[in-house]
């Protein structure tokens, strides 16, 4: 708005300019006409009228009355203009001047207020480069990231259909093989060897290979074999049979054969010699295991107990400071009635495992000393760690 009233107050200014300049001019002129209309009467008075006077006196009259003309035009002009509120040449100048000065200013404001509508609108600075370049380098790790699990399972099929081709080579190589061998029989038997002893020979080796393979798996779920049952012949023994050997023969001397049911080697638990008791002979083998001086198993490391739905069974492993070794020693007992005496005589570290063995299973460990619920509570119904276990409170 303060543009807009300079603007409007230089018009009036250079209006007034013109006007007083127009105004001057005309005044001028008019002295001058009456200059030479006062000597034109003086020369006429005075007698002197020569052609050459007349000539002047004719230009001068022209140039008066061309002067008057221009006097009466211009002040016409200057009263159109007042009326009209235009300015003379010299006004223009000056309106020119004004108009460039408020075009400036209209162009400096128009700018400062897009500046201000960026900043608003979050114009973009050297952080958003950042932003950007960040932006930028994410979708590539991501692309190349698609690209590497892409390749990853493209290489995974590859090794599948490369496993595949392996067995399948291996296969195509047990049957090649599988002929040459039929084929050297067949030529064997063309020549009248003894096909009868061969195939003899033949069956035995299957029939002792698959005995092996029977008696290896066996061992490996746990069932165990005789006490005097010989390793695979393509199994490793295990360095630790000689012990089991061992104990299998000092208990045998002094409590007799039928106290062991079955010896094996754990393979499950590193190797550990394992021997399954009679109920009857459990107390007195434990006992021999602890005070025999080439065996000292003077410590308790595990005790506990296992339902296995036909019958019961506790598991006691026993260790050697005197000698660093260890045996594992296992009785079965009745569901029904599952009673044996406790080792607590023996180790006192039974006591705590046989009464937990007694909460959770109901065994009955004969001979403790403070036989009792460490875990439920007197009160408590039934026991939980066995198969047919349901609790009387339901809610509970």
């Amino acid at each position: 708005m303060s543009g807009e009233k300079d603007i409007e107050q230089l018009k009036k200014e250079a209006a007034a300019k013109a006007k007083a300049a127009a105004a001057a001019k005309a005044k001028a002129a008019a002295q001058a006409k009456m200059k030479a209309e006062e000597k034109a009467e003086a020369s006429n008075q005075n007698g002197e009228s020569a052609p050459a006077d007349d000539l002047a006196k004719q230009k001068a009259a022209a140039a008066a009355k061309a002067k008057a003309a221009a006097l009466a035009k211009a002040k016409a002009k200057e009263q159109e203009e007042a009326s009209s509120g235009e300015a003379a040449p010299s006004d223009d100048l000056a309106k020119q001047k004004a108009a460039a000065a408020a075009k400036a200013k209209a162009a400096a404001l128009a700018k400062a207020k897009a500046k201000e509508q960026g900043e608003a609108s979050g114009e973009e600075g050297p952080s958003d480069d950042l932003a950007k370049q960040k932006a930028a380098a994410a979708a590539k790790a991501k692309a190349a990231a698609l690209a590497k699990a892409k390749a990853k399972e493209q290489a995974g099929e590859t090794g599948a259909a490369d496993d595949a081709d392996a067995k399948a080579k291996a296969k195509a190589a047990a049957v090649a093989k599988a002929k040459a061998a039929a084929a050297a029989k067949a030529k064997a038997a063309a020549s009248g060897g003894d096909s009868g002893d061969e195939k003899a020979k033949a069956i035995a080796a299957a029939k002792a290979k698959a005995a092996a393979a029977a008696a290896a798996k066996a061992k490996g779920a746990g069932g165990g074999g005789a006490k005097s049952e010989a390793p695979a012949e393509e199994a490793k023994p295990s360095p630790k049979q000689p012990y089991l050997d061992k104990y299998i023969k000092v208990i045998e001397e002094h409590i007799g054969k039928e106290a062991i049911e079955e010896s094996y080697i754990n393979k499950l638990a590193k190797d550990m010699p394992t021997l399954i008791l009679r109920k009857e002979d459990y107390y007195k083998v434990a006992e021999y295991l602890k005070y025999n001086e080439q065996l000292s198993f003077d410590y308790v490391s595990e005790l506990h107990g296992t339902d296995f739905q036909t019958h019961m069974e506790v598991y006691v492993s026993l260790y050697s400071y005197k000698n660093s070794q260890a045996v594992a020693i296992k009785v079965k007992l009745d569901r029904d009635q599952p009673e044996i005496e406790s080792l607590v005589p023996l180790w006192a570290g039974a006591n705590w495992p046989e009464c937990e063995a007694y909460d959770l299973l109901g065994i009955i460990f004969k001979g403790h000393p403070n036989l009792h619920r460490i875990m439920m509570g007197e009160e408590w119904v039934g026991h939980p760690l066995r198969k047919d276990y349901e609790p009387y409170d339901v809610e509970v």
